[in-house]
């Protein structure tokens, strides 16, 4: 046989096809058929492949359903073939169509089903016959170089579901590699559907593997290939897209609290950028159809962070209903960033117990707040209370005096129509003033010295950005005072008596020195002030 099949030349073999693939059954038992029958393929593919001329002769001589049918009738005369010669020859067969016919979806498909039907009510695979299979569903992916193609092949899914789970989450991984090197976009709900159903292997656990034995760095790289994975699922039609967020949705919440922190930020940020898209287009729209509207994103949004406050991921939970209040500001939804500001003062209180954790989530809070210009009076006096609440309730006193100044900021926006409270804002320096001396006698209390007093010196650059800011209550006595205050601070402090000993005091100073010489209208102002 292989004789005949080296010897004669390709166009001899494509006409005598039928002749040729009518032996093979009859061979005795022992024969090696698959290695006969791959070569003649190898032969064939090559032949097609050197020359594009030929390919109307394959057809004309129905090549593909030749082979097709020799392999099935070898593969019955040969009771005890094992697994792994049958999935090899389905191989050599699939890599001679897309060689041959890559065009024709449906004969790939069809090697793919004549693959299930062999593989099904079979026991486990072992190592030989998994590597086959992953062979078989490689090909398709590097030839078309586009997961959409593969997406259309209806036997797909059924031979990865004959994988065990390990080499599942491999070809998963492979699957999501592929889009990723090829930048393909998947355009549309259903395609999102048929994907997540080929990656589910990564998406919830396919069977009982208990914490203990998934590699965590594994895991995450997994999980993060996912997340990057929902941001290639993009459609211009905001309908079609809503549609696809819903979908994805679906299928990552499945994945329990060890994958949800993956995820999820990657899905909303996809919706976020759906209502930014939305954003021009706010007007009633009359006609049956709803569309998608800002509105409707923010409550699913509101679904999917829930589910992750409740996944033991406070902080996280805590900075995307932040990035979404910041979002409804931009759509001038007030009662709907009203809410989220809500839910993650409600996250601060309830879930946020660590002090490290509540000092940057105090000042996301802040930060978060000060940019906002969506809400009315009562709104926003009613979330500033309770951040200058907040803020004077951490548990170190050099945090709560940071934070306390910080929010000096929510009442003084330099916008044309932000809004500037001197009033408050004096207040709130006071009140920070006060926090920092009560630190520094605590620190004299424990430690005998006084310590640095760079939270002084701190409050002092914010008196002079409002000084510069024009805010009228702050005068150039009340910053001449605090600087004396400063500088009897450093001196009254046993350890080093000059009080250039801090470097942040010094460079202050040296800046009021250069306003002063600079003149100008801020120079005028800093005139009475001496350093």
């Amino acid at each position: 046989m292989e004789c005949i099949i080296q010897v004669f030349p390709d166009e001899y073999h494509l006409q005598t096809l039928e002749t040729l693939l009518g032996a093979y059954p009859q061979l005795q038992s022992t024969v090696d058929i698959k290695t006969i029958l791959s070569q003649l393929m190898d032969r064939l593919s090559n032949y097609a492949a050197s020359n594009a001329e030929v390919l109307p002769e394959f057809l004309q001589v129905e090549a593909f359903t030749k082979l097709s049918t020799a392999i099935g009738r070898v593969i019955e005369a040969q009771a005890d073939i094992p697994i792994v010669g049958a999935i090899s020859l389905h191989v050599s067969l699939l890599t001679f169509t897309l060689r041959v016919h890559p065009d024709r979806l449906d004969y790939v498909d069809q090697v793919l089903g004549s693959c299930v039907k062999k593989l099904s009510g079979k026991p486990k695979l072992d190592n030989r016959a998994t590597k086959q299979v992953v062979a078989l569903l490689s090909a398709p992916l590097d030839k078309y170089n586009d997961i959409v193609t593969a997406l259309r092949l209806s036997n797909y899914p059924r031979v990865m579901d004959h994988l065990d789970n390990q080499t599942n989450k491999v070809m998963a991984m492979l699957i999501i590699q592929s889009i990723m090197k090829n930048n393909t976009l998947i355009s549309t709900a259903d395609k999102v559907e048929v994907l997540f159903e080929l990656i589910k292997g990564l998406i919830t656990d396919l069977d009982a593997t208990t914490v203990d034995e998934v590699d965590e760095e594994d895991f995450s790289e997994e999980q993060n290939s996912v997340a990057r994975l929902i941001h290639m699922l993009h459609n211009n039609d905001p309908e079609e897209m809503f549609k696809i967020i819903c979908s994805v949705k679906k299928h990552i919440m499945r994945g329990g609290p060890r994958r949800l922190p993956f995820t999820v930020p990657s899905l909303i940020f996809s919706a976020l950028r759906l209502v930014r898209q939305l954003q021009g287009q706010d007007g009633d729209v009359v006609g049956e159809e709803v569309p998608t509207t800002p509105k409707k994103i923010f409550q699913l949004l509101n679904e999917i962070i829930e589910a992750l406050s409740s996944v033991s991921s406070p902080e996280l939970a805590l900075r995307l209903y932040l990035q979404c209040a910041e979002a409804a500001n931009d759509c001038d939804l007030e009662p709907v960033a009203y809410e989220f500001f809500t839910e993650a003062f409600v996250l601060y209180e309830e879930e946020i117990a660590d002090s490290k954790a509540q000092v940057t989530a105090i000042h996301l809070i802040i930060g978060t707040l000060q940019r906002m210009n969506v809400f009315g009076v009562e709104n926003r006096d009613t979330l500033t209370h309770k951040a200058t609440g907040y803020s004077a309730k951490l548990l170190k006193k050099p945090d709560q005096c940071r934070a306390v100044y910080a929010c000096s900021h929510l009442f003084w926006v330099d916008d044309q129509d932000g809004i500037k409270d001197g009033e408050r804002v004096l207040l709130c320096l006071k009140r920070a003033l006060r926090i920092a001396n009560a630190a520094q006698q605590m620190a004299n209390v424990a430690r005998g010295s006084s310590g640095p007093v760079t939270l002084f010196v701190e409050i002092l650059n914010k008196y002079i950005y409002y000084f510069e800011k024009g805010n009228p209550q702050i005068t150039s006595a009340t910053i001449q005072g605090l600087i004396e205050l400063i500088t009897t601070e450093i001196q009254g402090d046993s350890t080093s008596a000059l009080p250039t000993s801090d470097p942040f005091f010094t460079s202050t100073l040296r800046y009021i020195q250069f306003q002063k010489q600079k003149g100008g209208i801020l120079g005028e102002k800093y005139e009475s002030i001496k350093v």
